[in-house]
């Protein structure tokens, strides 16, 4: 067990619109004005759906996020990209770079 916590740290978040396919703990993209839905694989995304509901969703678009990954992700500068199941993978041609301060099995913690 972790004795170190980065949850809530530089954390800003905006309520937008939400498109089909956008759950929470999901990594979104903008599909439209003010509206966020969910990422196929291989495209950016704008941040994490920390809650969404009643056509809504409160997306974390800075500060560390926690975010599902997969395949092998390290800690430091990673370029990443959305996955197509609402995580991130690890992507050198299309990625976007991301810091990654702690990965392991149960997901990531990256700056965002």
């Amino acid at each position: 067990m972790k004795k170190i916590s980065f949850e809530g740290i530089g954390e800003v978040a905006a309520t937008f619109e939400c498109g089909d396919g956008a759950l929470d703990g999901q990594v979104v993209k903008i599909t439209g004005d003010g509206t966020v839905g969910a990422c196929g694989a291989g495209e950016r995304f704008c941040g994490v759906a920390l809650h969404t509901g009643d056509g809504r969703a409160s997306v974390q678009l800075s500060g560390l996020a926690t975010v599902r990954i997969s395949g092998e992700v390290d800690a430091g500068w990673v370029k990443l990209s959305a996955d197509g199941a609402g995580g991130v993978k690890k992507d050198e041609s299309a990625g976007d770079e991301f810091l990654v301060v702690s990965a392991g099995s149960a997901g990531a913690v990256i700056r965002l």
